[in-house]
């Protein structure tokens, strides 16, 4: 039945969308403009936003701007107008934006790629794939922005950080920029004539009023694929990019002291130094390198706590790893399952060291790369390249007994290989690609529980029609993980595979298999422009062997979901709101033994006032919960049924100050579980150069059948459950001061504690029974007792105790810090002076979150590091 279920939902929705075809009006034609420019005969233009320079008189202006939001193709409150010239290394651009009060033109400051205030941005498609693009932006207050575009405009990479030169200035008709950009930073063929596609957008900030040169209706399926025409590059040469960037890192760290500990004497110093290197094998393609790379600039990850045991996924800040990330980038299910998580690579050693009595250990934090190399690109003939190639070397724990120092190796030497291809056709509407990972492991010591390789290998498809409105796309990713039979047993007991399942008839544990071999995938159709509505259906599948997390990442396999979409905009301004949209979604999930596990409606909707202000609601119905991994290998589990709601709304995020408020609510029938979680954000920019932020969460979590342990009782497992009373406040608290676009001073802050306290315990029954009554049976007063900590069972009341287990009570505190100074005192060469605090304790669970706040953060010297890196880099 789960089977003709599924069936039959993707036949229905496949059927509606083929005949919604033929019915649905097309994306409105809209004639594409041409920009051609010319060449300068004299010397360069110098970049001071003045244009004042005679280059610019041997070419017109270009006009005639069309508004795109929120009124699309009207008139724009004021015009812009831009000219374009070249030379044999530079593209210079000129920008005049008009304004009748140059008084009211919002001057931010903020880091690189802030986006505050009026600005204005040229985007170019100099692949002219009609997928992607290079996008650069000045501010009024002269703060540069550049991002990498991709996926049509879907995807906007802000780490992509190219040299660049910009100059803004204001005066009595607006204000006016000057670009100037080298040819070296852009990706294009050898060609007699450069044909490429060109967008300028001017961002009005006070009206919160975009306006553009090519205009891109508000039905469009993308934005690359809109843009219009730039002509006119003669017998320009690809230019080779050869960027060279050594640093020195010196650091100092404090700490809180350990009696008797050799490793914990309150300090250390370090001093450190490695390279970075971008090299042009050709103008398409770029070889990047890092030698002993340095990341203690980057933000520490903010807290979290999971207490249903699966791994939490963090996002990766580390600009190597960072930058063209989206070429590597292979999301083959939904939400965060990838083939490559970059954040396995350099990750926390995974050996352990059993110490004797009166010895000491120091374990490194992170494994060491020593190396890493990624050669990347897109080809004119529409091929986009990847290959990355990494190795972290062998990580040693030193052991000291009275003052006898030895070393045991915690982590083996591992060599990571990533590579990615695409490619275009069907005049770009179309592409086809592949990646492969590999990762081997040199497993000199003790690291049977270690697998010694892992491969994975995928294809993916995309296919668009009709102007891109309709889209047809899939992916079939492959696994394969070899290893000793203990790393593959460890494998197939792990939260993400169960195969030791009690009731799972289709896997089983086998002790003496040394590998694991799965797949898995994804299809969908939709439609995604034109006109108002937009629909999609597909599914989804993760074999029970599949296995990525060796050098991605994968939640849980053995799942088959199927989902569906329905939205609805309202493309035109009216008497109350600027822009809305609603939207339905549905999913049902399956795992591979035909087990009916999920199903889930939602409807969700958002509106923007006239004013700027904002709301978004929605309200989710989930008639049917199974989980199959919440007892941890012991039978499928049945949660109660749920509904839940949120509503968030906020002011006009334009103003100087402005705030977000948001409420959600779950709620499972007979009170199974509940959540109240409360939100509200602000932003206060005081003046131009200083801005403030908080965002903050307070939680409440009860749930009365948490998971807590299993233990035997006469022969059979007792799966143990609790109520707990869950309580989480989280804030992250940032403090941006420029003192002009290239030297800034950045704080971040974040505290977070997470306090559970047990009572009513209870063990599992019938795990599938919609009575939760049924579902569990409650301990008796007289068959649990509480004493230091640990709670007995005397489950038959005989006077003996059968089983016992811990307190499962807690309470996690933890704060981190960043103070940053940075300044980019030549383009591309930067110093950063860093202080990092950070605190991590465990308080005592019966205090207030206000009590555990004060003594586990305030009242503990934290560990504190002081860095300072200087980077030349030499072009």
């Amino acid at each position: 039945m789960a089977k003709l279920n599924i069936k039959g939902l993707l036949l229905i929705f496949i059927i509606t969308i083929h005949f919604s075809t033929q019915a649905q009006e097309l994306q409105t034609k809209v004639p594409l403009r041409t920009y051609t420019t010319k060449a300068i005969n004299n010397k360069s233009i110098t970049i001071d936003g003045l244009l004042n320079d005679d280059n610019w008189e041997t070419i017109d202006w270009a006009s005639d701007f069309i508004e795109n939001d929120p009124d699309e193709n009207t008139p724009p409150t004021f015009q812009t107008k831009f000219k374009i010239l070249y030379d044999t290394k530079f593209l210079y651009v000129a920008i005049r934006s008009l304004d009748d009060d140059p008084s009211k033109i919002e001057k931010r400051l903020s880091r690189r790629d802030g986006f505050q205030g009026d600005r204005a941005t040229l985007n170019i498609d100099s692949y002219h794939d009609k997928r992607t693009g290079f996008s650069f932006t000045i501010t009024a207050a002269g703060v540069k922005g550049d991002e990498f575009i991709s996926q049509n405009g879907n995807n906007w990479d802000e780490s992509w950080n190219p040299i660049w030169y910009a100059a803004t200035n204001i005066d009595n008709e607006g204000w006016t920029a000057e670009l100037k950009i080298p040819f070296s930073q852009l990706k294009f063929g050898e060609s007699k004539e450069q044909i490429w596609g060109l967008q300028v957008v001017r961002q009005l900030f006070r009206k919160d009023e975009r306006s553009v040169w090519q205009r891109v209706p508000i039905d469009a399926p993308g934005w690359v694929s809109e843009f219009g025409i730039l002509r006119g590059l003669y017998n320009i040469q690809p230019q080779k990019q050869l960027e060279i960037q050594p640093f020195v890192v010196t650091q100092f760290d404090t700490y809180p002291s350990e009696t008797g500990n050799p490793f914990r004497d309150g300090n250390d110093f370090k001093l450190n130094g490695g390279l970075d290197a971008k090299i042009g094998i050709t103008n398409d393609l770029t070889l990047d390198l890092t030698i002993n790379p340095d990341f203690g600039q980057v933000e520490a990850d903010p807290g979290a706590i999971a207490l249903d045991g699966f791994q939490i996924f963090f996002q990766e800040q580390r600009p190597f790893f960072v930058e063209n990330k989206n070429i590597f980038d292979f999301r083959f299910a939904d939400n965060s399952d990838n083939l490559f998580y970059s954040r396995r690579i350099g990750g926390s050693p995974k050996g352990g060291v059993n110490l004797a009595e009166g010895e000491y250990v120091d374990v490194p934090k992170n494994t060491t790369i020593l190396g890493a190399a990624k050669f990347s690109g897109k080809t004119k003939s529409g091929w986009s390249l990847g290959l990355l190639e990494s190795v972290t070397g062998n990580m040693f724990a030193e052991i000291d007994n009275n003052g006898e120092r030895r070393e045991e190796i915690v982590e083996p030497l591992t060599n990571f290989l990533i590579g990615r291809a695409q490619k275009d056709f069907n005049d770009n509407n179309s592409f086809i690609g592949a990646i492969f990972t590999a990762t081997n492991r040199n497993l000199d010591g003790n690291f049977n529980f270690l697998t010694s390789a892992a491969y994975t290998g995928g294809i993916d498809f995309k296919h668009n029609w009709r102007n891109r409105n309709y889209f047809l796309e899939g992916n079939i990713v492959a696994s394969k993980v070899v290893g000793s039979k203990e790393s593959i047993l460890n494998l197939q007991e792990s939260l993400t595979h169960l195969f030791q399942r009690v009731d799972a008839d289709h896997v089983e544990v086998d002790f003496n298999k040394t590998s694991l071999t799965g797949t898995g995938g994804k299809f969908a159709i939709g439609k995604a422009g034109g006109g108002n509505w937009r629909y999609n259906a597909g599914a989804v599948w993760r074999s029970p062997e599949l296995e990525l997390n060796d050098v991605g990442f994968l939640r849980q396999a053995d799942e088959i979901r199927q989902f569906s979409e329905v939205q609805y905009l309202f493309l035109k301004p009216t008497k109350l709101f600027r822009r809305s949209q609603i939207n339905f979604n549905q999913l049902s999930t399956y795992d591979f033994d035909g087990n009916y596990n999920r199903v889930q409606y939602d409807i969700q909707g958002n509106i923007n006032f006239l004013n700027n202000w904002w709301a978004e609601s929605g309200y989710g119905h989930k008639p049917r919960i199974y989980i199959n991994t919440f007892l941890r290998g012991g039978p499928r589990w049945r949660f109660s049924e749920e509904n839940y709601r949120f509503l968030f709304f906020g002011s006009d995020q334009r103003k100087k100050f402005n705030f977000t408020l948001g409420y959600i609510k779950s709620v499972a029938k007979q009170d199974n579980f509940t959540l109240d979680r409360y939100v509200f954000r602000m932003n206060y920019q005081p003046i131009n150069a200083l801005s403030l932020s908080l965002n903050t969460e307070f939680e409440k979590n009860p749930n009365k059948t948490q998971y807590v342990t299993q233990q035997d009782f006469n022969g059979t497992t007792r799966y143990i459950l609790g109520n707990i009373d869950q309580q989480t406040w989280n804030a992250s608290v940032r403090i941006n001061y420029s003192i002009n676009p290239n030297l800034s001073i950045q704080y971040y802050g974040q505290p977070f504690i997470s306090r559970g306290q047990y009572n009513e315990f209870n063990f599992v029954n019938n795990p599938i029974a919609k009575d939760l009554n049924e579902r569990v049976n409650w301990y008796s007063e007289n068959q649990i007792s509480n004493n230091s900590n640990v709670y007995s069972i005397d489950e038959n009341t005989d006077g003996t105790i059968d089983y016992s287990f811990y307190n499962p009570d807690f309470s996690f505190v933890q704060f981190r810090s960043n103070l940053v100074l940075r300044w980019e005192y030549i383009p591309g060469s930067e110093i950063f002076a860093v202080w990092s605090q950070g605190v991590t304790g465990f308080g005592d669970p019966k205090e207030t979150l206000r009590n555990s706040l004060n003594a586990e953060i305030i009242k503990k010297q934290p560990n504190n590091t002081f860095l300072i890196k200087a980077t030349y880099r030499f072009l």
